[in-house]
């Protein structure tokens, strides 16, 4: 893929998608790896094995690139969720955590609370609008805080944390722990801000489920046990029987046993696509579909609750309809694919979203409230 064109018309799904955030529909070069991969696992030589092997560390290398760090301090995870299990499981003392985060978040730090008899111990906020913001983090540290784990992009209202001024209000003794599922791919940052960072390649990298990934840095390593290191996390290079090594001291220890290297070979493409053409371009192109949904819902008089400021969104503009109800089926009666949650209309463009999709969400917005049909 070598022009930020190519990259956009590679958007080949029909019109009417605005879900990126809930799912990203297989991209054709993700596509075709997985054909092709599968063809030489299906030989069962092991020289084709071996070359399909060879996905785990390019996905390494690609995730590594867009991080800004190197490939040993990245690993591959079933989901963000388990990368999160692995940094939460292993801290101790006071984490701060937002009760409106997504359960990822919240409920793996509550069962890493339990399983660790409170070691860990969640220090829950919520923010009147659901925004983890750095005033309300700095009301909530005490000397008993090690750790604050947040969202990126908050997956209701599309609200981008600054982690740069949470970094500030944590300060260098505090471990900063980024739930970046929503962001990564599509918003430039400096990962390194963070401590750790966890993602996923099945929405905005479109490379499927089972593409997650974890970064942990030097200081992450020294201070998150590896309670979870499985076959794949320790000090041994190969199977070993009758002696139980200890975790590596490398990002290794936070696996637990060989990726899925179809897995590997999609998300290996899908971060090598976005790499290819720079996160940078996607981000302005993504914020330009932003403002076009956004402009459309102000010119029908729907409410937005999202944030209006480019520097504080990502890809995700919630509406706030009068009824709910009715604007989600006129949308689903359109063909326009949204997440309808509660009083809640998620709309999520990407990049390649292209114009007869947003016309379709014009029109639809426009005839809410003039439908014949009767919601039941």
């Amino acid at each position: 893929m070598s022009t930020f064109e190519d990259y956009v018309g590679s958007f080949d799904i029909e019109p009417g998608y605005l879900n990126w955030a809930a799912f990203g529909p297989l991209s054709p070069s993700v596509r075709a790896e997985v054909f092709a991969d599968a063809d030489l696992l299906g030989s069962g030589r092991p020289s084709s094995l071996a070359l399909v092997g060879e996905r785990i560390g390019q996905a390494q290398e690609y995730i590594a690139e867009l991080l800004g760090v190197t490939a040993e301090e990245v690993t591959l995870q079933p989901s963000s969720t388990h990368g999160l299990q692995h940094a939460l499981s292993g801290v101790s003392g006071a984490v701060i955590a937002s009760t409106a985060e997504f359960p990822s978040v919240s409920l793996t730090l509550e069962r890493a609370a339990t399983a660790s008899d409170h070691a860990v111990t969640p220090r829950w906020i919520t923010p009147a609008d659901g925004r983890v913001t750095p005033e309300v983090v700095a009301a909530a540290l005490d000397d008993d805080v090690t750790a604050l784990a947040v969202s990126h992009v908050d997956f209701r209202t599309g609200y981008r944390a600054d982690l740069a001024a949470l970094r500030d209000v944590l300060g260098p003794d505090r471990l900063l722990i980024v739930d970046a599922v929503q962001s990564f791919g599509v918003i430039d940052v400096e990962h390194t801000i963070a401590d750790v960072v966890v993602g996923h390649g099945y929405k905005w990298l479109r490379a499927g489920r089972g593409t997650g990934f974890a970064w942990f840095s030097a200081r992450a390593r020294e201070r998150i046990a590896p309670v979870l290191s499985g076959i794949t996390g320790t000090t041994a290079s190969g199977l070993v029987v009758d002696e139980r090594p200890p975790p590596a001291l490398s990002a290794r220890a936070y696996t637990v046993s060989m990726p899925d290297t179809l897995a590997a070979g999609r998300l290996a493409i899908g971060a090598r696509d976005v790499r290819d053409v720079g996160v940078a371009a996607i981000e302005e192109r993504l914020a330009a579909q932003v403002d076009a949904v956004i402009e459309t819902a102000d010119r029908h008089g729907i409410a937005v609750v999202s944030p209006r400021e480019r520097a504080e969104r990502a890809g995700i503009v919630a509406l706030a309809p009068e009824e709910p109800a009715r604007l989600a089926a006129t949308l689903a009666n359109a063909g326009v694919v949204v997440t309808a949650r509660g009083d809640s209309i998620r709309v999520a463009p990407h990049a390649g979203t292209d114009a007869d999709t947003l016309a379709l969400l014009d029109e639809a917005l426009g005839s809410s409230g003039r439908e014949s049909f009767i919601v039941p």
